[in-house]
């Protein structure tokens, strides 16, 4: 019974935000958030790029086409699973993806991750809208799929923004306050969730902040790691090391 009045006057609470809040017009969408997160630089080439595409490449589409078959890529011969597009040796992968199996069970969650209520779902929030790749119930929660890499732990920060993003907007969709989201990074057999901190929401905050007032080239990263592979390093400008440099050659 408390846990029910506990649970209805956060709603209402959450309803009392939602009305008082300024309409907003104009929506930004997850991927450009993304990738303000890791390089405000970026998004501005990209916005000024007559050819660009929003359509992810092929290869993503397979890699997160894993986050549906996780019992099957359990039950697959090792043999088998080297004609997936996993990012780790067969063996490995069954290992991480098995650990990962016993670790949400645990908790109760792997039946909800394997069996979300809907699947790439287009959600609009009052700021933000794109795709969520799974919706759960039980609560409400969105997951949303990367073809990389995790970070040791936790999710990597354009991850984090558009995780933040995500359940925002499926908050404003459902009316109801959303506190936890998922990312999963299935190439790797990893599935990791992050509670919606004050601290996370102040870095959605900032990269919401940052995309809106995007109206010229802003200033380059200190980060020039990021540099090395981004197709736009020339028209910015940076000089990425050469592997003679990195060898100490030049």
């Amino acid at each position: 019974m408390a846990n029910g009045f506990v649970a209805t006057a956060r709603r209402r609470l959450f309803l009392s935000d939602r009305a008082a809040s300024h309409p907003v017009t104009t929506h930004i969408a997850f991927s450009d958030l993304r990738t303000a997160a890791y390089c405000p630089r970026k998004l501005y080439y990209q916005r000024t790029r007559d050819d660009h595409d929003r359509e992810p490449p092929v290869t993503v589409d397979e890699i997160r086409a894993l986050a549906t078959q996780y019992d099957e890529l359990l039950a697959t011969p090792v043999d088998e699973l080297a004609t997936e597009p996993i990012a780790r040796p067969p063996g490995t992968y069954r290992d991480r993806l098995a650990a990962t199996r016993r670790r949400l069970e645990t908790h109760d969650q792997w039946v909800r991750l394997c069996n979300p209520v809907d699947r790439d779902v287009l959600v609009t929030g009052r700021e933000c809208r794109g795709v969520v790749h799974k919706v759960l119930s039980d609560p409400i929660e969105p997951a949303i799929v990367s073809p990389g890499k995790p970070p040791d732990q936790g999710v990597w920060e354009p991850q984090s923004v558009h995780a933040v993003a995500a359940a925002k907007a499926l908050a404003w969709e459902h009316e109801m306050p959303v506190e936890r989201a998922w990312v999963e990074y299935p190439a790797h057999g990893v599935i990791r969730w992050i509670d919606l901190t004050t601290r996370r929401k102040a870095a959605y905050r900032r990269t919401l902040r940052t995309v809106r007032e995007l109206d010229g080239p802003p200033p380059r990263i200190d980060n020039r790691s990021k540099c090395e592979s981004c197709t736009f390093a020339k028209k910015c400008g940076v000089r990425t090391r050469t592997l003679r440099s990195l060898l100490g050659f030049g």
